[in-house]
């Protein structure tokens, strides 16, 4: 057991959401002084891949949106039940969410629409007996027998076209190439979805984005216990010991403000390491720009686990998921709209007030385009006449049906374009264009998560024999847990600190719907029915 008197300090690399969680529990369940946790980040802001930024003239922007869903997000809750808002000191951010989502449920009436512009019946999810066998036997194996193979080599054709595989991938992004393993994962962590994913009804949403609604308020809290933010800080190298077994983390070397450093870590000190990046050099792009697909690794998010990886087998294998960009690679795009033409024919068209909706997926759209509207404001300090719009495009090297140009070649106001054609409002097009600003997001390895891996190629949290360090964020290995989740960086926080400080508390299970007699039964009916 660790001892967390006000002699031992926590140093948590990288900022995001994994870290400030790890810090949260080591001050609320581990009693560790707030004062002795070091945050070291290279970025200005906390916060990882929980972004959301920009001002009404600029254009506002967000890389990403994390739907987050009540049954299977278990510690992200536990976590957020102690987190106060910022504007109500007796309210946490749990029951704001709860309140939110309350008052504006999610009902989509318009997931999947075609290219003559049709609202498609989601209901009919398309499987025929072919497809519930291939998806019955994907689940019925052992993830050992799986192995690192693609998902299209478990079904036909037919199942791709399905309207159920549209609605499924696009909810959480996965490519036919992708992991079987992780989609097997998810089939058994969401099965729950099956009946709603045509409404995804099951979508919990924050009141703002991600950033103003969960990061903010969790700095402050940490912040007013001491912990001590430290920006500018980029962690090169970690310097280890092993004796008869067991391995501690000694030395880290870092550059604070391009100024190289050395911090020794006495025995009792921990050290809380985020491992990769799926974020790292997001480009962006404007009206006029289009957003840079970065090859070359420029920010460093992934250089630490690449040095960390050549000192120990079990450190995992960052090539495997970074080695690809091709295939983990897609763009989103921001529109920040002066005028409410368009949000108001989106309203009459699919039948959803803005917050009540959620993905609305051009089915047949070559990039494979999808969009939501959140319910204003969606960020702090929005003016009330300025209205936003979020969309990504899982198909990036495609040419448009209406632009011929393909997804990573095309300026904002291309993108624009596109959308507009998808959704055939050619009449208020030119009032979009002249009161819309667009920022585009570039993304090279945001579903690097997902690519095919083999048992060993991410490290545990714990890794075996570790004593004063574990391994943080999307790429560690959580036994039948998701990527690509806030719930899954929560949870590795979580065991990270439990283990490390030796603490009884349990942690909340994984939750398996199948296990709900209820709830399976639905679901099955829905797939198999």
């Amino acid at each position: 057991m660790i001892d967390s008197s006000r002699e031992t300090k926590a140093y948590l690399v990288g900022g995001g959401i994994a870290s400030l969680a790890a810090a949260a529990f080591l001050i609320r369940d581990g009693e560790f002084p707030g004062e002795n946790i070091h945050v070291l980040e290279e970025l200005p802001l906390a916060g990882g891949s929980l972004d959301g930024r920009g001002a009404a003239e600029q254009g506002y922007v967000t890389r990403g949106g994390r739907m987050l869903e009540d049954e299977a997000y278990t510690c992200l809750w536990n976590l957020l039940e102690t987190i106060p808002t910022l504007d109500d000191p007796d309210r946490t951010v749990r029951q704001e969410i709860l309140a939110f989502n309350e008052q504006w449920p999610t009902d989509a009436k318009a997931r999947l629409i075609d290219r003559d512009h049709r609202i498609l019946d989601a209901s009919q999810l398309g499987l025929d007996t072919r497809d519930r066998m291939e998806l019955a036997r994907l689940l019925a194996l052992p993830e050992s027998v799986i192995g690192p193979r693609r998902i299209d080599e478990f079904f036909s054709e037919h199942f791709f076209a399905t309207n159920f595989w549209a609605m499924w991938r696009t909810t959480f992004a996965f490519q036919n190439w992708h992991s079987a393993i992780e989609l097997k994962r998810y089939f058994l962590r969401f099965v729950q979805e099956f009946p709603r994913i045509h409404t995804l009804s099951g979508v919990r949403r924050t009141r703002l984005n991600q950033y103003d609604s969960i990061v903010r308020p969790l700095v402050r809290w940490l912040t007013e216990r001491g912990v001590r933010f430290e920006h500018g800080v980029t962690v090169r190298d970690v310097d280890f010991t092993e004796d008869r077994g067991i391995r501690r983390a000694k030395r880290l070397h870092l550059d604070r403000d391009g100024r190289p450093e050395t911090l020794e870590l006495a025995d009792p000190d921990l050290a809380f390491i985020t491992l990769g990046s799926m974020t790292a050099d997001a480009a962006y792009g404007s009206d006029d720009t289009v957003a840079e697909l970065v090859r070359d690794k420029r920010d460093g998010g992934w250089a630490l686990w690449e040095t960390l990886s050549r000192k120990a087998p079990d450190f995992g294998r960052p090539a495997v998921f970074n080695g690809n960009i091709a295939e983990a690679a897609w763009q989103s795009f921001t529109l920040t709209m002066r005028s409410p033409a368009l949000l108001k024919r989106i309203e009459e068209f699919s039948g959803n007030a803005p917050g009540t909706g959620a993905l609305m997926t051009f089915k047949d759209s070559p990039w494979l385009m999808s969009v939501v509207v959140p319910r204003p404001p969606h960020f702090e300090g929005q003016p009330e006449d300025v209205l936003t719009l979020w969309g990504y495009g899982l198909f990036i090297d495609t040419p448009g049906e209406h632009t011929g140009k393909a997804m990573a070649e095309s300026t904002g106001r291309e993108i624009l374009d596109e959308l507009l054609g998808q959704l055939g409002f050619d009449d208020i097009a030119d009032e979009v264009r002249a009161t819309t600003t667009v920022t585009t997001v570039m993304m090279p390895y945001i579903t690097s998560q997902f690519v095919r891996r083999g048992v060993h190629d991410r490290p545990l949290v714990i890794p075996h024999g570790a004593r004063n360090f574990a391994f943080l964020g999307q790429f560690v290995e959580i036994p039948e847990d998701v990527v690509f989740t806030v719930e899954y960086s929560v949870r590795g926080a979580m065991h990270a600190v439990y283990r490390l400080l030796g603490l009884d508390n349990p942690i909340p299970p994984v939750y398996h719907a199948l296990s709900d007699p209820k709830t399976a039964f639905q679901a099955l009916k829905t797939a198999f029915g």
